[in-house]
């Protein structure tokens, strides 16, 4: 049971929580929401005892083992399995009494630790560990990829694995579907369904907290409120309280009207199809829950464009890749005022790539990519987020764009964003991730574009944001492409889907709830191919029979233990050779990407600059794929070579 009594906490001169108590039981699974700041993360560090309250306090259990997720790790030479594997804190120190005992010959510690490993399962926690990786979207090529080949998004789904092997009894998450394609949601929101102890998380999906939250508490006013039931209950009994404000009744009738417009505008088009019935009636659940959100510090709208073309882009017999490798062959694609499609398929299929195509980006192998005479992208991408300039304010950014608007303009558009009176002002240097994609789509909407490409536009966002940019896009006038594992925002933006996979870009016909069903079956499938596993290695066979085995056996063992590393040697040097390469080649590519995004680029008298740097990136893109694959050639000698060693 954690409990939280008369529990006060300031942070910066700020009080986040004054007086309040909660009770939660065990194996409750709890969201925790609340606007960005409210104190959210500073109660997981009180629960892990990094902060001190005001007043009140925070108690657990004796001896309760807490597992948290970390949001940052050091790039390191372990493979992912290793890291992983380091959750398990209780098998690591084992391990390492059994090397010491093993060191200083004590054959009974031997003995007696190798019992203890098998009553903690340790014989299979390296498949579990892999489990765990490629549950998270990560191929079977990846647990032996060393932590500093993988990007900071990858290592942060890897922190999340390492938090899920940990044994626990209490498990705090802070947004573990950052960085989550929606395959891997899905596989996390029936990982966590299972798990028997007491779940704290902090999230802004919704529809991932309706899949896992039994109980919501939330941040409001400097208090904790614990309601029963998923987010949707919460905010159905948050609803229900609002609406008696008669203060708030106007405020409410013009939000609700609103999004009538939209739901009868879809109505219209709609026919009796079991994907458009299901759209419509997320719509209609929208205009129910839109008096819970009337209270939001957040409300802006993407201006009408100020001019149109139709079609706005189309992309004929395009071959979509990187160099020469092609990922999707036959794309076909025409793109509308008003159309509104999300693209969906497994993490790796190429929907990035084809957004990049989209834009104009070298992805488009060939083909023919055709723009409106008045088209104007508007591009969100989590990359971009790292191009904001940090000494500059939010004001500073829209200015820069539009040197004749008024101050109070760009004020009271900044507003609608979050950014009011100092903050307007101040440099974002020490911003959030939250704060800088709110400022993204600031600088997106304010530049009136008519195609909006959005790749995964609500990581970073909170609950309010979100609904927020939901409502944003249903009236916005122009067309909409998105990726995101955002239910919510997906079932209430758009009316079409397209499968993206094997190769193939094709309409799909179902809603959600279908696609779920086709990765559950697809997953199956996979887990149904051979493969080669920690059990086919023989790692479980050995290391049981090594606490049996006669010292001259052990010592013979060893020996040619030592023979196979040697001969892995030169693997291993050519492996952290071709990792030196890439990292010089994706760090050129940053810098590439730096250049792309700086808009003075593509001007006319830039033409020259412009078609050297995509030409290089171009050229770059193709070099890191042939060394990739000649990394891929080594990882699997070097694989194939240490389950020889483990089966010794």
């Amino acid at each position: 049971m954690l409990t939280i009594s008369d529990l006060s906490v300031q942070r910066g001169g700020q009080w986040l929580l004054e007086g309040t108590s909660a009770i939660i039981q065990p194996g409750q699974r709890v969201g925790v929401v609340g606007a960005n700041g409210a104190g959210k993360s500073s109660l997981f560090q009180l629960i892990r005892g990094e902060l001190a309250a005001e007043a009140g306090q925070v108690s657990l259990p004796g001896g309760c083992r807490i597992a948290h997720m970390a949001q940052e790790v050091h790039a390191t030479d372990r493979s992912a399995r290793d890291f992983v594997l380091d959750g398990d804190v209780d098998l690591r120190e084992l391990e390492a009494r059994l090397a010491d005992a093993e060191a200083r010959g004590d054959d009974h510690a031997q003995a007696r630790l190798h019992g203890d490993l098998d009553l903690h399962d340790a014989w299979s926690a390296p498949r579990r560990a892999e489990q765990l990786i490629r549950g998270l979207g990560f191929a079977d090529t990846d647990v032996d990829r060393p932590l500093s080949s993988f990007s900071g998004g990858w290592r942060i789904r890897l922190n999340l694995a390492q938090a899920l092997m940990r044994p626990s009894d209490m498990m705090l998450l802070d947004e573990p579907t950052n960085h989550l394609d929606l395959d891997a949601c899905l596989w996390l929101e029936n990982w966590l369904r299972r798990y028997d102890g007491t779940l704290l998380f902090i999230s802004h999906d919704r529809d991932f907290m309706d899949r896992v939250a039994t109980h919501v508490m939330h941040f409001d006013q400097r208090a904790l409120t614990l309601y029963t039931g998923n987010y949707s209950a919460f905010e159905d009994q948050r609803r229900e309280r609002l609406a008696r404000q008669q203060a708030e009744y106007e405020r409410q009738q013009d939000r609700i009207a609103e999004i009538e417009r939209f739901v009868n505008r879809f109505r219209a088009q709609a026919n009796k199809a079991k994907a458009a019935q299901s759209r419509l009636k997320a719509l209609e659940r929208m205009e129910k829950i839109a008096p819970a959100h009337v209270d939001s510090p957040f409300e802006f709208r993407f201006p009408d464009p100020e001019r149109i073309s139709n079609p706005l882009l189309s992309i004929r017999r395009g071959a979509v890749g990187y160099g020469d490798s092609v990922i999707l062959d036959g794309v076909g694609l025409t793109l509308l005022p008003g159309s509104r499609l999300a693209l969906l398929g497994p993490n790796g299929a190429g929907k990035s790539t084809l957004m990049e195509a989209l834009l104009g980006g070298e992805t488009l192998l060939k083909g023919d990519r055709i723009e409106g005479e008045h088209l104007s992208i508007g591009y969100f991408a989590q990359h971009q987020l790292e191009f904001l300039d940090l000494s500059a304010s939010p004001f500073t950014h829209l200015q820069r764009l539009a040197p004749a608007a008024s101050d109070q303009s760009i004020r009271n558009f900044l507003g609608g964003f979050g950014f009011r009176g100092d903050d307007a002002l101040a440099s974002i240097e020490n911003c959030s991730g939250g704060e800088k994609a709110r400022l993204a789509l600031a600088i997106i909407a304010w530049q009136k574009p008519n195609l909006l490409l959005m790749d995964e536009p609500t990581n970073h966002l909170d609950l309010e944001m979100r609904q927020a940019l939901t409502e944003a896009l249903q009236m916005f006038e122009g067309a909409v492409v998105i990726v995101s594992h955002d239910r919510h925002l997906l079932r209430n933006t758009v009316d079409q889907f397209l499968m993206v996979h094997e190769g193939q870009l094709k309409a799909y016909d179902g809603d959600l709830d279908d696609y779920e069903r086709w990765l559950a079956e697809r997953r199956i499938d996979d887990h149904r191919a051979p493969r080669r596993t920690v059990e086919e290695g023989g790692s479980s066979d050995s290391a049981g029979a090594t606490g049996a085995e006669s010292a001259d056996d052990r010592k013979a063992r060893k020996r040619a233990q030592a023979d196979i590393r040697k001969s892995m040697s030169p693997y291993r040097k050519e492996q952290q050779a071709l990792e030196k390469k890439m990292d010089t080649r994706q760090a050129r590519l940053r810098e590439l990407e730096d250049m792309l995004a700086d808009p003075t680029l593509y001007e006319d008298d830039r033409k020259n600059d412009l078609k050297a740097a995509l030409e290089e990136q171009g050229d770059l893109k193709s070099d890191l794929e042939s060394l990739e694959m000649s990394w891929l050639e080594v990882s699997e000698t070097l694989e194939s070579m240490e389950a020889e060693l483990e089966a010794v």
